[in-house]
């Protein structure tokens, strides 16, 4: 038997350190569960030095740090860590061995009880879609019609990424403020399971790998590079690792965790936080200006038809329940996912993929339940508001238990980040070869 830890250190700095070493520890069992690690180099090279842990130590290890928690001290800090320890207990319990059930785990993971979507909802949803589209004809077949349309040329990918990024990372310095040296590398990959995947390579540096043979559309270009890149997860990783006062528990960023989904909420509201209502126009001028053709009626329509469409994501969390809870076959998930969703077999079958990933399979969660309990946060306020909480939601995160409680006052304004000395920022590789597992 392997130790997990040595002794705790005073307060809830030394649960915080204890933390990130179980951390870097539960990722060599779980490989892939560690997103990024902001801390000292030395640290994570010590612990990858050490005997591999075992998973019962580490379950011991998060049941006694969740005890030395404080809790009467710093409540969203030991709420946060408190919820992160569960969700590696569970993480830890699974990799030795322990059967969990999938809602069970779910909630257990990240702090959100899930059900199956309401169909009524979803025929809510297709009837608005069938008044947008016009026409005649099944309501599957407009839908792909319009998204042919709707198709960027492979030629012009590389062209249309370097114009968004560039673009949403001037709307996100000038929203949140941005750190000197942040740079962003973006490559195009052949073959993923995913749309889009942000790598922390740092320091305040990410690699924004995006898959090039699903055939993107204009419209869904900038979404993917805000949660991606700008206001998404590079920005996160950036503002965290820049900030002086970083706590330790803000060093590591664990996939599966009530983090990840609040993170993955987050980012999946960036570009309405940023750029707002009328961003499928803006989109069009940015990429126009590149060279890029584009319609620009089309790209207001097709802004009305994702905001549609994002009504239907449960469908999503419905096939995963479908899948690994009730042990459906396959091919009825895929119908499931092909009627609601109006996707063709072959889209279906790769969101089928994605789902019966291990490493994935609970992460349309984050998704879902993160955009849900952040949009009332998010979304329906003034600019400068929802600014506001989206710099707090990325540099001090609260629980999904906290979102569910709804958005606590507003401070007073922060003066503006000084922009001055802002190092060139964007470097473009393409074609690049890595295909790693991701978001999508």
């Amino acid at each position: 038997m392997v130790a997990a830890t040595s002794g705790i250190g005073a307060g809830t700095d030394g649960v915080a350190r204890s933390y990130v070493r179980l951390a870097l520890r539960l990722d060599r069992l779980v490989p892939g569960v560690l997103d990024a690690h902001l801390g000292d180099p030395d640290e994570a090279a010590a612990v990858a030095a050490e005997p591999a842990p075992d998973p019962d130590d580490l379950v011991r290890e998060a049941d006694r740090l969740r005890r030395a928690l404080d809790r009467g001290r710093e409540p969203h800090r030991t709420a946060f860590l408190d919820a992160q320890l569960q969700a590696c207990r569970v993480l830890a319990e699974k990799a030795g061995g322990r059967e969990i059930g999938f809602v069970d785990e779910v909630e257990r993971c990240y702090g959100v009880r899930i059900a199956r979507g309401d169909p009524d909802r979803y025929r809510a949803a297709h009837r608005d879609l069938a008044t947008l589209l016009g026409g005649a004809g099944p309501l599957p077949e407009r839908l792909a019609a319009f998204r042919d349309r709707d198709r960027l040329p492979r030629a012009h990918l590389p062209t249309a990424l370097t114009a968004a990024t560039e673009a949403l990372r001037g709307r996100t310095a000038s929203a949140l403020g941005l750190p000197a040296g942040e740079e962003v590398t973006l490559e195009v990959v052949d073959d993923a399971p995913w749309s889009g995947f942000s790598r922390w390579t740092g320091p305040r540096r990410s690699a924004v790998a995006v898959n090039g043979a699903i055939g993107h559309r204009v419209t869904h270009l900038p979404l993917l590079v805000a949660h991606e890149a700008y206001p998404g997860h590079h920005t996160e990783h950036c503002r965290v690792a820049a900030d002086p006062a970083r706590r330790p528990e803000r060093e590591v960023f664990l996939a599966r965790t009530p983090q990840s989904l609040v993170a993955e909420g987050a980012a999946e509201l960036g570009l309405e936080v940023v750029v707002g209502t009328g961003w499928g126009r803006w989109n069009a001028e940015v990429l126009a200006a590149a060279g890029v053709p584009v319609d620009r009626e089309r790209a207001e329509l097709g802004e009305a038809v994702e905001t549609v469409m994002a009504r239907l994501a449960p469908v999503r969390q419905d096939a995963a329940l479908m899948l690994h809870a009730e042990h459906r076959p396959a091919d009825e998930v895929v119908a499931h996912l092909r009627r609601w969703l109006l996707v063709d077999e072959a889209r279906a079958r790769r969101m089928l993929e994605f789902l019966a990933h291990p490493r994935w399979r609970t992460h349309t969660t984050t998704y879902v339940e993160g955009a849900r309990l952040l949009r009332p946060w998010l979304t329906g306020a003034p600019r400068e508001v929802v600014t506001g909480r989206l710099a707090r939601v990325l540099d001090d995160p609260p629980t999904p238990g906290a979102l569910a409680a709804g958005p606590p006052p507003d401070p007073p304004p922060a003066p503006s980040r000084p922009r001055a000395g802002w190092a060139p920022w964007l470097r473009r590789t393409v074609g690049g070869r890595r295909a790693t597992t991701g978001d999508r």
